[in-house]
């Protein structure tokens, strides 16, 4: 059985004709003798509607409830998708998360996958030739309604890729993977390929194309995905493991987080047991925190991270739980920087990236306040509004 894994984003499904102009591609493919595992996100704005309206009626929803509104959206597409399909002779199952099989654990809103239950998608082909799956949920051991958080659609595709051993197509709003945001740098180059490393690095470090996640569980199982635009000819960017690929630049991006918020909490002495219960409260809340650096002097202790702006209300709300037990402690938190990174393999073997970029940026007036590496990535602090400055001026010195 030749079968397929396509995924399509909420712009890709964001009105009825786009999904009916959709419904007539998968069809060619079907006559021409394929099964397609068909993920969908849900319609264009929905789920910032969805939240709008919950902001109308309280402050502080359940998780649990509203992750149950929100799935309504993905289940939507996957209706209307199907209806679709049906009418032009194409034998659909629309399936939920809790419908494929599709098992979570973890925070409501920022489950992980731990299972899939591969025969359903078996069992459902021997009468229907595409299965439109809703993205973004699954259903944890209590058989609540769970989300997989931010691109959650994307890593869906991709664990259901992995269960079925193929490979898995994205399709959105871009053409493919461009070495940075080419509505920042205009001469920023398509690439035809990327290293999983890279792109999970480039997804992390605020490169919005793929959720990291899914970038992870395909390095994990070696599923190749390919990036491109939604019913286009334009040739996209085929995501693999490094091995494949014969060309190796020493920096094959840039990208830019202007989405952050750079917390320093101080202590007027060391204090292990503050910083367990601190990173125990990170964890107990899914927050993903980066960039973190500690002072210990004789005027005490200072912890210095940096998070999503998403995650705002969550990291005030621990904080202000710890104050109550450490009253002196004290925070500031600025949303007037940016996290500007430098991604390439070829950094492990090629000397200079780090010297090169450091000049770039004294050079030319770009103060940065704190640095970072990886094997494969250099990442810096500056102010949010010379941020695409910074990206042009890095992205010309490195050719990307």
């Amino acid at each position: 059985m030749n079968q397929s894994v396509l995924k399509f984003g909420g712009t890709s499904v964001g009105d009825f004709n786009k999904i009916k102009n959709i419904a007539h591609m998968l069809k060619l493919r079907i006559d021409n003798g394929e099964k397609l595992i068909v993920v969908v996100s849900a319609m264009g704005k929905t789920t910032d509607t969805l939240l709008e309206n919950i902001a109308t009626l309280t402050t502080q929803p359940k998780d649990e409830h509203l992750a149950l509104l929100l799935t309504t959206g993905e289940q939507q597409t996957i209706s209307y998708l199907s209806m679709v399909l049906n009418d032009i002779g194409v034998n659909t199952k629309a399936m939920t998360g809790y419908q494929a099989g599709i098992k979570t654990e973890g925070h409501h809103l920022k489950s992980k996958i731990v299972e899939i239950d591969g025969e359903r998608f078996e069992a459902a082909f021997e009468t229907n030739d595409v299965l439109v799956v809703a993205g973004f949920q699954g259903v944890n051991d209590h058989l609540e309604i769970t989300t997989l958080g931010r691109g959650g659609s994307d890593t869906t595709a991709v664990a259901i890729a992995a269960q079925m051993d193929t490979s898995c197509e994205i399709y959105t709003d871009v053409d493919g993977v461009y070495g940075t945001d080419p509505r920042v740098y205009k001469e920023a180059k398509l690439l035809e390929q990327v290293s999983f490393e890279e792109m999970m690095e480039m997804s992390a470090l605020g490169a919005g194309v793929l959720e990291s996640r899914s970038v992870e569980i395909a390095k994990n199982y070696n599923i190749p995905i390919y990036l491109g635009r939604t019913l286009s000819n334009v040739k996209g960017t085929w995501i693999m493991p490094q091995a494949e690929i014969l060309e190796k630049k020493a920096v094959t991006g840039v990208a830019l987080d202007s989405h952050m918020i750079h917390v320093t909490l101080t202590y007027p002495m060391q204090n292990f047991d503050l910083l367990q219960k601190l990173f125990d409260s990170l964890e107990a809340s899914s927050m993903n925190v980066d960039m973190i650096s500690q002072i210990e002097n004789q005027q005490g202790l200072q912890l210095s991270f940096t998070i999503k702006d998403s995650d705002v209300v969550e990291i005030e709300q621990i904080i202000e739980e710890l104050m109550v037990i450490y009253p002196h402690l004290q925070y500031k938190m600025k949303d007037n920087y940016a996290k500007l990174s430098v991604i390439g393999t070829g950094m492990r073997d090629m000397s200079g990236i780090a010297s090169k970029a450091f000049r770039t940026l004294i050079s030319n007036d770009i103060h940065f306040y704190q640095t970072t590496t990886s094997e494969i990535s250099i990442s810096y602090v500056v102010d949010r509004e010379l941020g695409e400055h910074a990206v042009r001026t890095l992205s010309k010195a490195f050719n990307i």
